[in-house]
């Protein structure tokens, strides 16, 4: 009987249960879409910080930054006698091993310190460079005052800078710089750059490698370079002998430098001394990590110490304007959106029970109570609410779909550099993000959390709705329908 009845009514107001279900099932979908997009955004996020160096290090040390305009760049320094000549040309070729201009380094001792520090699990000390090499030709010219420009050098002097290129005068010259990212890393240490990667080939650094002139590259670069393991690769001047090729363990993510040496070896190399560019630290705990970077940060009071936290909040290009978008303006659309449908559900189950004054009276004349009334009411509501969370369940499916089929790109990059690198090289710390910006596709995924949201809101606009019909039903007399009647 109640079944009955309520299939008749419903199919009776047509009109009323279309508009209701629609209202509510744009409300839905716009949900649904804007709850998977936002899941979409976060994994990309995800996979734009598994790109960024240091897996498993929970803090990082770096120097200070230093003013713009301090350090300089590279300088090659020839001396009068330095290169090849032959048919008044002057063929050079020069590398140097160099420390990141604008970020000043650590002296080692600051490993100790901050291994030192209460909660502090692990730490280790990196040296993040750039070998930066110069060859070119150089014709010799003569100038009226004597000068001898083919060297870029007085004759004489001791030192000098190629000119810039080009022709000039009344020859030219031809040269090009190439670079490569260079990190030098304790190979005893169990945590840093090192233990994100995965041996493709050879081997990784041992303890005993300390001192050696050995190196192991990245798998990416070798390729490119045509490097093996048992060959040779010019750092700063020197060969270093191939060990090992390695690959980073994510397939998302690169490794932290082009060329792992021995940290040792780096600093001798490079001529920067006993010091480091970064410190990878490793708390004895996730919920003791901001404990620690306080204690740091106090102990180290003229260095930057930074979290994988702060590192997420400098994730910048569209990914962060998406997420902004969807976490801001797609929430409160859904809101507004899923508030009209409810007032509107409201609104059309309260007018349709004010056109049944005569129906509700009669039916509580013979005998109906206000209980069975609002049952009635409320059950009408309900299903006008779960067809309107079918349809916009569907739609909601559809919209995924849609986005996943578009497969829409964002760009991430860099904001802020907490870390090491960034002088040619891809950084030596999961303060560094990509220097130049990665395209990653979007994906909404569906959840079963969206499904139960959808039916939730369904229900819910179908009980609210009911409820002020149900409501207003039960307030009529018998007296107005007999008053309706004549």
């Amino acid at each position: 009987m109640y079944g009955t009845y309520l299939r008749r009514e419903l199919v009776g107001r047509t009109k009323q249960t279309v508009i209701v279900a629609v209202g509510l099932a744009i409300a839905i979908a716009l949900v649904i879409v804007v709850n998977a997009l936002s899941a979409g955004v976060r994994d990309a996020q995800s996979q734009a910080l598994s790109s960024v160096y240091g897996v498993g290090t929970d803090l990082t040390v770096t120097g200070a930054q230093t003013e713009p305009g301090q350090g300089g760049g590279a300088r090659f320094d020839f001396g009068a006698g330095e290169g090849a000549t032959s048919d008044g040309t002057t063929t050079l070729n020069q590398s140097r091993l160099l420390t990141e201009r604008r970020r000043a380094t650590l002296d080692a001792s600051t490993v100790s310190t901050v291994s030192g520090v209460d909660g502090v699990s692990a730490a280790t000390g990196a040296l993040a460079l750039t070998n930066t090499t110069f060859s070119g030709q150089v014709p010799e010219r003569r100038s009226q005052s004597g000068t001898d420009t083919g060297t870029g050098t007085a004759p004489g002097s001791g030192t000098g800078e190629p000119p810039a290129g080009g022709p000039t005068g009344d020859g030219g010259s031809a040269f090009g710089v190439d670079s490569f990212s260079v990190l030098g890393v304790d190979p005893s240490a169990s945590v840093g750059p090192l233990s994100s990667v995965t041996v493709s080939a050879g081997r990784a650094l041992a303890a005993s490698d300390a001192g050696t002139d050995v190196a192991v590259v990245d798998a990416t670069y070798a390729a490119s370079a045509s490097l093996s393991v048992g060959g040779t690769i010019d750092v700063g001047g020197t060969a270093m002998q191939i060990v090992g090729i390695v690959a980073s363990t994510s397939a998302d993510a690169d490794t932290a430098a082009n060329v792992y040496l021995p940290l040792d070896v780096a600093q001798a190399l490079s001529g920067a001394g006993n010091v480091v560019s970064t410190v990878y630290v490793q708390a004895e705990s996730a919920d003791a990590i901001d404990a620690v970077q306080s204690k740091i940060s106090a102990a180290l009071p003229d260095a930057t110490v930074s979290s994988q936290a702060q590192l997420a909040s400098s994730v910048s290009g569209s990914l962060s304007s998406a997420s902004s978008l969807i976490s801001n303006l797609g929430t409160w659309l859904s809101v507004v959106v899923l508030l009209v449908a409810l007032a509107l559900a409201v609104l059309f189950t309260i007018s349709g029970v004010a056109r049944r004054t005569r129906e509700f009276g009669t039916l509580k004349a013979i005998g109906w109570s206000n209980g069975r009334i609002v049952r009635q009411v409320a059950g009408e509501s309900l299903v006008q609410g779960l067809i309107g969370g079918a349809v916009g369940l569907l739609l909601g499916l559809g919209g995924i779909l849609l986005v996943n089929v578009i497969a829409p790109t964002v760009s991430v990059g860099s904001a802020a550099t907490a870390g090491p690198g960034g002088q040619g090289g891809r950084g030596g710390g999961f303060g560094q993000a990509a220097a130049q910006a990665t395209d990653i596709v979007l994906h909404a995924p569906l959840t079963p959390v969206v499904i139960v949201a959808a039916v939730g809101i369904a229900v819910l606009g179908g009980v609210v709705a009911g409820a002020f019909g149900g409501w207003r039903a039960a307030r009529l007399s018998p007296a107005a329908a007999l008053r309706s009647v004549a």
